[in-house]
């Protein structure tokens, strides 16, 4: 089964185009690694994708490639005083940075709900859904935040039981323990009293016995 031929233009699907990049920029990059082994070729590779961003491949250094283009085709430059290519390479790779920083920015005051006047309902549409994803995901956290210090408290309540119980079982042992010797006292008390009542009653019949001789 033959593969159907795709015609060459832009494609209007933004997630359809962002997958053709991302498959095609890989294969062009494994080709151009296949070419630099097989063929012992020094390559140099510069991709930028539609939102600025840079993907770049180099056989050895990409410093050393825009070196050796520059010394290669300096004869051909209008004019010496002109930035090297290599300068002007930065200056690109830098000004899409800033750009990619500041759209980054402008998407961030947004989201505070600042700068909207421009945006369309789709637009509108998109950015509630975002922070609404955003809320979800802080609300998740929270609740799985809460749920932590709710088993924490819950483990400090038990210990304080624990010990509170520990502590009431201490005082009526306690309690128990000076009851005790409590008794063991009034005890020793009553039979003193009756040793010395016998001891008076003792002395009491010796004197009336005396009495009656």
């Amino acid at each position: 089964m033959t593969r159907k031929k795709i015609q060459i233009k832009k494609i209007d699907n933004i997630a359809a185009r962002q997958v053709a990049f991302s498959k095609r920029r890989k294969g062009l990059f494994k080709k151009a690694k296949e070419l630099a082994i097989l063929c012992d070729a020094e390559i140099g590779l510069l991709v930028f994708s539609a939102s600025g961003k840079l993907f770049d491949y180099a056989s050895s250094s990409m410093q050393a490639l825009l070196e050796k283009h520059s010394s290669v085709h300096s004869e051909n430059l209008p004019n010496l005083n002109e930035p090297s290519v290599e300068f002007q390479l930065e200056s690109n790779i830098r000004a899409k940075l800033n750009d990619e920083v500041e759209k980054k920015r402008h998407e961030l005051r947004q989201m505070k709900g600042e700068e909207l006047q421009g945006l369309g309902l789709e637009e509108l549409k998109k950015l509630e859904k975002s922070l609404l994803g955003g809320l979800s995901r802080v609300a998740e956290m929270m609740d799985g935040r809460n749920a932590e210090l709710i088993c924490d408290i819950g483990r400090k309540v038990d210990l304080l039981i624990e010990e509170n119980q520990r502590l009431n079982q201490l005082e009526v042992e306690k309690m128990a323990y000076q009851t005790h010797n409590m008794q063991g006292h009034s005890s020793e008390s009553i039979v003193n009293n009756s040793q010395d009542y016998d001891s008076s009653d003792t002395s009491l019949k010796l004197g009336l016995s005396f009495l009656e001789h």
